[in-house]
């Protein structure tokens, strides 16, 4: 399909979406602002390229996926000369912080594309010894497309979304089961038998020497926070222990641990077929003053063979003033969601609120990209966590669960990614463990659920091979998200059924700098003060006077018969 068109200040203004001048009001010198022109051009043929890549159309715009990396490619020479005719200069301190943003976004770039454009791999490829980091995460991330996309459950075949999505859902205790056994094929192929040696094992030490030489996701994390690891680890602790004692003793097997948690989602699942998914997200973001369709946004939600396993946002164009007119970012949401529910919807509004977010930035073309991974992962999360609210639920369903239900719906997610987060970290930081034993740990521990050392039910996760260490930006970005929350009812008023103001004025406290000021920066202002986990705390404190349905689950109690005799 073609993308509507990026909108101009006067339609922004229509939707109610106020513009700072001050973020991109910079005049460069002239051999500054021709790269940063380079910049931008490259960086739109790269959007463009991706949407070829995709396999969302064959050809863009009139080219295929040849003329797209050819253009790509120019685009890319023509802005490494404009840099490298800066490298003599004595530049501004504002241009000489230009120059250190582009090159930042170049590298972050580079990283992204040395997995994706590893030469063919597929999952068996995980096999070879010889593989190098990229090429063996490239591998590992095939897996996931080859058998997360493709789980076999009764007769038919369910995609790992679909997958999680019924583990919230299903209410028989043996189909509920047979969903998570599902799995099998793909653990296998990713951590084989549990050997020390398997193909997951022989990642995560490379990423734990690669985070040695050059720093983690985590260190980053840490550094976007002005904070050291050690208070990462004590803060992810801290959120997990308030989630222990809000829930009480009860063990449950890991394959009930969403059940358990979602009588909310199944009480609305019939509110929520897959085709009423676009719909609720799009009159929700209207009513917050971002109309989706007049900026742009373009969708891939459709299945199809060979799509990514992961559902991620991304520039198409970057805005750029152009005839005197300021035209919008363009992004890009792929995802796929044929079963629906409010899990499939949570994300689904998540990713649309990436997509707000590279619509809102308004700066000089150096600072056209995104800022740090930790704020952007924890700013899409402040809409979507409002899907679990009863007011919204009201309003976009039509009937709403009881308060207590849909926070624990929400918080029994939110608290996986908090321990993936301390998961990854404390792998990261000793590879030798077994990934099995410390997921286990940590979950017997703070989830209350039954210990399984001997299945690695951990790895339902895309991003877990893809970027080790990502997960912190999803488990310490809750920390954020509701930080931002609060503040933000406090500035303009509750948003979770609508308030025409949220969009200006999140677009002006947060969004509008773009890669031009991290998390440190933003959230002092915002907040006034250091970042804390209380107001985390505090919410997840609301979820525990949940009574949650179906909590007494039976059946299917046990081991895992294939993994205990396979170790």
């Amino acid at each position: 399909m073609r993308f509507v068109s990026p909108c101009t200040v006067a339609t922004l203004a229509a939707v109610g979406f106020a513009m700072q001048a001050n973020a991109g009001d910079v005049v460069a010198a002239k051999p500054v602002a021709a790269a940063e022109a380079a910049f931008l051009d490259f960086l739109d043929a790269h959007g463009e390229l991706g949407v070829v890549e995709s396999g969302l159309q064959e050809r863009y715009l009139g080219r295929d996926r040849a003329q797209w990396q050819a253009l790509s490619d120019s685009r890319r020479n023509r802005l490494d000369a404009a840099l490298g005719r800066l490298k003599p200069l004595q530049l501004r301190p504002a241009d000489e912080r230009a120059v250190q943003a582009m090159l930042a976004s170049l590298a972050a770039l580079a990283s992204e594309d040395a997995v994706s454009n590893s030469p063919a791999t597929s999952c068996k490829d995980a096999g070879e010894r010889d593989l190098d980091y990229a090429r063996l995460r490239a591998a590992l991330v095939a897996c996931y497309v080859e058998y997360g996309n493709a789980l076999r459950f009764e007769d038919s075949t369910i995609d790992r979304g679909s997958a999680l999505q019924l583990l919230h859902v299903i209410d028989e205790p043996a189909r509920r089961r047979a969903v998570f056994d599902a799995f099998v094929p793909l653990w296998t192929a990713l951590d084989g038998h549990g050997e020390p040696d398997s193909p997951y094992r022989r990642m995560i030490a490379m990423a734990a020497e690669a985070a040695r030489k050059q720093g983690s996701p985590i260190d980053a994390a840490a550094r976007a926070l002005g904070v050291r690891e050690t208070d990462v680890e004590n803060w992810l602790v801290e959120v997990l222990d308030a989630w222990r004692q809000a829930t009480g003793p009860q063990l449950v097997e890991p394959w009930d641990y969403r059940y358990v948690n979602s009588a909310a989602n199944r009480e609305l699942a019939a509110r929520i077929p897959p085709e009423s998914l676009v719909p609720a997200n799009q009159r929700f973001y209207q009513d917050l003053g971002a109309d989706l369709a007049a900026l742009g946004v373009m969708y891939d939600l459709e299945p199809r063979a060979g799509k990514s396993p992961l559902a991620y946002t991304d520039f198409v164009t970057r805005g750029r003033t152009t005839g005197g007119r300021w035209q919008v970012s363009v992004a890009r949401v792929v995802a796929t969601y044929p079963t629906g529910g409010l899990y499939s919807l949570n994300e689904l509004v998540h990713e649309n609120g990436h997509a707000v977010h590279i619509a809102a930035i308004h700066n000089r073309p150096a600072y056209m990209d995104w800022p740090d991974t930790l704020f952007t992962e924890a700013f899409a999360d402040v809409p979507s966590w409002s899907v679990y609210e009863p007011a919204w639920q009201r309003r976009y369903l039509g009937a709403a669960a009881a308060e207590p239900a849909s926070l624990r719906a929400l918080f029994g997610d939110v608290m996986l990614d908090v321990a993936w987060a301390l998961f990854e970290l404390r792998l990261l930081r000793d590879p030798r463990q077994d990934p099995n034993v410390l997921w286990t740990d940590i979950t017997s521990r703070y989830l209350h659920v039954a210990p399984h050392p001997e299945v690695p039910w951990w790895a339902v996760r895309v991003q877990l091979v893809d970027e080790p260490g990502y997960m912190v930006n999803y488990g310490l970005g809750a920390v954020l998200t509701a930080e931002m929350r609060q503040r933000t009812v406090d500035a303009v008023g509750v948003f979770d059924a609508g308030n025409p103001g949220w969009y200006a004025y999140l677009s002006r406290q947060l969004l509008q700098y773009g890669s031009e000021r991290g998390t440190r920066s933003l959230l002092q202002d915002l907040l006034g003060r250091p970042v804390s986990p209380a107001a985390l705390i505090r919410q997840v404190a609301r979820s525990g006077d949940a009574a949650a349905s179906g909590s007494t689950v039976t059946g299917n109690q046990g081991t895992f018969p294939y993994f205990a005799s396979s170790k």
